[in-house]
């Protein structure tokens, strides 16, 4: 019973966050909204227009480690850490946004602190030029 309450108790917090920070980005509606979602391996990224319910571009660490690199914060010779993966990811996502004359987004970093992975994928995107 214990667990169970426990991990009860642990979803609902997650919730609480993620609601706290949906709520204060619900203020402007009329710029995309970049939201991240971390599991243990991979980090995903989409833009998302709330007005029209729709996705406008999603990236993730899985393409990222396929694809051509980008920016020239990290070298090739070696093998990527998991931040600098994410920084990579945020700065692909926001080249890929100013192509499609996307300038300014709302960053909605869920229920995860804005730390890491998170911290660096937004560093990625405003130095690709985006301001949030």
């Amino acid at each position: 019973m214990k667990i169970i309450r426990a991990k009860e108790k642990k979803v609902q917090k997650a919730l609480r966050r993620t609601q706290r920070v949906r709520r204060r980005l619900a203020e402007n509606l009329g710029h995309p909204r970049l939201t991240v979602f971390r599991s243990n391996r991979y980090l995903w990224a989409q833009l998302i227009n709330d007005k029209q319910g729709r996705t406008l571009l999603a990236l993730s660490t899985k393409t990222i480690k396929k694809a051509p690199k980008v920016s020239k914060k990290v070298s090739t010779d070696k093998k990527k850490s998991p931040v600098e993966l994410a920084y990579d990811l945020g700065f692909n996502l926001g080249k890929k946004a100013l192509e499609k004359n996307i300038k300014y987004i709302r960053f909605d970093r869920g229920s995860y602190r804005y730390h890491g992975r998170v911290k660096a994928l937004a560093e990625g995107a405003r130095k690709s030029g985006l301001k949030f």
